[in-house]
């Protein structure tokens, strides 16, 4: 990544896939590079994708120039390390342009030199830390979740490398890669891609002598992050790649999202050439409006991005799913389960998913079978008290017309059609990636009684099942008859050309060179926080200066009678307007204990870093 003044940085929208169709669609859309999961060691273990389908995503990205990212950024155990150094060469063999890892034995195994990504599993939320991963050979770093505009600057002044932040989508309420709550309470890791989300449960918060405080709410489940106000300060940070969550979501998902930030970023590039330039190529056309609000959401949050964003509620206390848009309140329920409403604020459909919340804040959901003059015919029975408002969670029309042919990318070519040697007829092609071709015909050149410019422009313009768009051509053959089905054929083999092209200049990113002299930025002693999973890991830290290493918590249980298992830098204090430096702080007893099933944490509030944690005791 250059920061030479006179060079424009090259800004990356970076979609989630869970499969080749999504995959695909976000590229439609408007995506520079997408993300997903291979057969394995994947941190959404149920978003696998075979070497196949991962072929023919980069077959259809590269013609683009967007770029395709495995996620090979769980934990890998010592009798993996052969199977997933067979897996990365494959990788390499299909052409992958990087791999989003978390695990440093990757940097010491028997791999071709494919470009390393520093997953948000790697938890960079420092300065030394970003500077250390650049040194040891990454070429892209994913950061913290949590870090202000203003952390992330900082990072940027120190390194060279491009900076991915996540921009939209679900959260996760600790530091990731050091969230082991779901290890300990329920024997599956998140660093294995096996998260049992045990921040969207329900806790009760607790004193010392099992008062209850709260009573079964969503304390630790945040709303999701929402910074598409945020892109020019972001870009501004030194922000490169913008990362949409979503591995786990559907395709209308992906598409609406994809689709409202490619609209922002490419505002804001048409109003500064000098600085930024889009990383891939091709013109998007849009057959709908996006609309963020329309997808799944917690509610949103701008989280840690400045000083105004804390200000703000962080959390989704009453609900872990999508709650959607209020629409209408209750008026009076009629017999049979109807639903009288007061006036709508959007029109209702057939289908629609609709929501409350009862007296407990507890939210219920269900389907509209169908309205008729401010009724609501609900598809099950269902009581809910007057002047109760109702949210509509689904669009039943707007996943409709999502499910359709939503977008279509395509690549600018020019043509010109030429008499060569009296006998050849040559088509020319150049096209917006730089590619440029010649095909060519041996005729047997006739007068044309008739003029011919429209009839071959017709020929040569039919461009149906390609990803080309004829923006000009120039006809330099005159009136000379060419059969249509000669020109058809000169048309194919001049695009197949075009296509060859493009696949042999494609140039993919290789594996920086690491810096063995670099030291660890966090010191000679690891713990388990470290989730060191394998020989070579331990190997590549000592060679950078280990001393101690004690192995990830999935390899060895610790020996302490507490165990930190998340860290945040979100606070329930403060959520709750009890935050202990001001004097509403006092209102809260310590300790606190969140409880759920069997499960219990004790609450530590670290007020000088500002970050709290949850304590698992023996």
């Amino acid at each position: 990544m250059s920061k030479g003044k006179n060079i424009p940085r090259k800004i990356e929208l970076l979609a989630p896939a869970r499969d080749a169709n999504t995959a695909i669609e976000a590229i439609k859309h408007g995506a520079d590079a997408v993300y997903m999961g291979a057969t394995s060691h994947g941190a959404r273990s149920v978003a696998g994708n075979s070497l196949e389908d991962i072929a023919k995503v980069v077959d259809f990205a590269h013609q683009f120039n967007v770029k395709v990212y495995i996620t090979i950024n769980t934990i890998i155990y010592n009798n993996e390390i052969k199977t997933v150094e067979q897996l990365i060469h494959n990788l390499y063999r299909i052409g992958v342009d990087a791999l989003i890892v978390q695990d440093m034995g990757i940097l010491r195994m028997n791999i071709p030199p494919i470009a390393l990504h520093a997953s948000t599993q790697c938890d960079t939320r420092s300065v030394e830390k970003a500077k250390f991963l650049e040194k040891v050979g990454f070429s892209q770093i994913v950061l913290a979740r949590e870090l202000s505009f203003e952390e992330i600057a900082k990072i940027h002044n120190k390194v060279n490398v491009p900076l991915e932040a996540f921009v939209h989508g679900a959260l996760c309420v600790s530091y990731s890669g050091d969230c082991q709550a779901s290890c300990v309470a329920k024997g599956r890791s998140a660093n294995r891609g096996e998260c049992a989300q045990m921040c969207r449960l329900p806790y009760s918060l607790i004193d010392n002598k099992n008062h209850i405080l709260v009573k079964d709410k969503y304390l630790l489940s945040l709303r999701d992050l929402n910074r598409s106000a945020d892109i020019e300060a972001m870009l501004e940070a030194g922000v490169s790649s913008f990362k949409i969550e979503g591995r786990l979501k559907d395709v209308g998902y992906v598409k609406n999202t994809v689709a409202a930030y490619r609209k922002i970023i490419d505002r804001i590039i048409e109003q500064n050439p000098n600085k930024y330039q889009r990383s891939s190529l091709g013109t998007t056309t849009l057959k709908f409006t996006p609309a963020l609000n329309k997808s799944f959401n917690r509610g949103y949050t701008r989280y840690f991005a400045d000083k105004n964003s804390i200000a703000h509620p962080m959390a989704s206390l009453h609900s872990p799913k999508s709650i959607g848009e209020p629409v209408t309140q209750v008026k009076r329920n009629l017999p049979g389960g109807a639903i009288m409403i007061k006036e709508l604020s959007v029109e209702l459909h057939n289908g629609d998913g609709l929501g409350y919340f009862d007296k407990n804040n507890k939210f219920y959901g269900f389907r509209l079978n169908r309205i008729e003059n401010n009724t609501l015919y609900p598809a099950s029975q269902v009581n809910i008290p007057i002047g109760t408002t109702i949210y509509r969670n689904k669009d039943k029309q707007w996943d409709d017309e999502l499910a359709q042919d939503t977008a279509l990318r395509t690549i600018d070519i020019e043509m010109i059609l030429r008499i060569a040697n009296n006998r050849i007829l040559a088509l020319d092609i150049c096209d917006c990636r730089g590619n440029a071709i010649t095909s060519t015909l041996s005729i047997e050149p006739q007068q044309a009684k008739t003029p011919q410019l429209d009839a071959r422009r017709r020929t040569l313009e039919k461009l149906g099942g390609t990803i080309y768009r004829l923006i000009s051509l120039t006809d330099n053959v005159g009136d000379i008859f060419i059969p249509a089905s000669q020109l058809a054929d000169l048309r194919r083999n001049a695009l197949a050309l075009l296509d060859k092209a493009q696949k042999t200049r494609y140039s993919h990113d290789i594996r920086l060179p690491e810096d063995a002299s670099s030291p660890l930025p966090m010191g000679n002693e690891l713990s388990y926080h470290d989730n060191v999973a394998n020989h070579l890991a331990q190997q590549f830290y000592k060679d950078h200066g280990a001393t101690v290493i004690t192995p990830a918590i999935e390899i060895q249980q610790p020996d302490s009678n507490e165990t930190i298992v998340m860290t945040t830098r979100y606070c329930l204090r403060r959520e709750m307007g009890c935050c202990l430096k001001t004097p509403q702080g006092k209102t809260l007893p310590s300790p606190l204990f969140l409880t759920t099933g069997n499960t219990r944490f004790q609450l530590h509030f670290d007020c000088q870093n500002c970050q709290m944690q949850l304590i698992n005791k023996k």
